[in-house]
């Protein structure tokens, strides 16, 4: 029997490292299973999972120009394809569909108290007050050259 890339084959378990497992595929060959190769979910000791002399169907996944041969066991398993859940779409009442056109000038509201020359005015002098406040407060703090000046 040929070891192919891809091909499944049973082997038996012939020894346990903290990595992974060795696996006899007969004939004189041998491969290791990866611990993450060995379990769809997350194996912490694969002494919990796998022991030796176990029966495993294994996928090869590589042969190294040195001999190695890399398996999976958890790619060979067949498992059942998932089906693809349909979940219900979710309405949500957005109140009524107002239609969009292109081009419109916005509506401001009609009773605006303020024109825009007075709001840019406020908000320039409030700008200037905070601008002020934090040059002060940290004028102090810099040390160095850049220290108070009267």
């Amino acid at each position: 029997m040929s070891i192919e890339v891809g091909a499944k084959v049973p082997g038996k378990v012939s020894g346990i490292t903290n990595f992974g497992a060795f696996i006899d595929l007969g004939a004189g060959k041998t491969g290791l299973v990866h611990i993450s190769e060995v379990s769809n979910g997350f194996v912490k000791d694969i002494n919990e999972v796998l022991k030796v002399g176990d029966e495993v169907t294994v996928l090869v996944t590589n042969i190294g120009t040195d001999g190695k041969i890399g398996l999976s066991i958890r790619k060979a398993e067949d498992k059942p394809r998932e089906e693809k859940r349909e979940y219900p779409k979710k309405e949500f009442n957005r109140g009524p569909k107002k239609p969009f056109t292109r081009n419109q000038p916005s509506q401001a509201p009609a009773n605006t108290k303020q024109d825009f020359d007075s709001l840019m005015s406020s908000f320039l002098k409030d700008s200037d007050d905070r601008l002020s406040s934090l040059k002060r407060n940290t004028e102090g703090k810099r040390g160095g050259r850049g220290g108070r000046r009267n």
